[in-house]
């Protein structure tokens, strides 16, 4: 379950879409469990998410990917975000823990991606720092045709520390 006090405002509507549509799914299978006249047969077990952020120590790197047309009209046209079902967005913010139970402090970053889908094509992706209020993301943009794995590498640095921290992100996407 998500925490509204560690989770930026922009991951929770990103990740709010992904937890309705999980939990639909959920609970279509199981209403559908008990419709079957054939004997009882053991599930496949469900293939667990990717994970969505990376602890580094003293820092949390969120990260997540999602199709354009996703996002509601209004946040596409606050963040100059073009909604599409041929592109792909992608998040990334980086926390400092203060202490054991406080809330994560978002922090400056510098943020670089390479992007590539399973065949090695390259995907031109740019980040760039969007604020709200003391919340600081960074996203970037790239187009996608039919069906892709993308693959995200990303690479983050934190203002004041000298390594860079890094975190790999495959998902598959589907163009309309």
């Amino acid at each position: 379950m998500l925490n509204n006090k560690t989770v930026p405002k922009t991951s929770r509507w990103i990740a709010a879409p992904l937890a309705a549509t999980l939990l639909g799914s959920l609970f279509g299978l199981v209403g559908l469990t008990g419709c079957s006249e054939q004997p009882e047969q053991r599930a496949m077990p469900a293939q667990a998410l990717d994970e969505t952020f990376k602890d580094f120590g003293n820092y949390e790197v969120h990260f997540n990917a999602l199709r354009t047309d996703e996002l509601t009209p209004d946040v596409s046209r606050v963040y100059g975000i073009q909604r599409s079902a041929n592109r792909v967005m992608l998040n990334v913010t980086v926390l400092r823990k203060e202490a054991e139970h406080a809330p994560r402090k978002p922090v400056e970053a510098t943020v670089a991606v390479d992007a590539y889908n399973l065949n090695g094509q390259l995907k031109d992706i740019e980040m760039r720092r969007v604020s709200e209020g003391e919340a600081i993301y960074n996203i970037g943009e790239v187009s996608i045709s039919g069906t892709e794995i993308l693959v995200f590498d990303i690479n983050v640095t934190p203002t004041g520390e000298s390594t860079p921290f890094n975190v790999k992100l495959k998902r598959e996407f589907v163009a309309n």
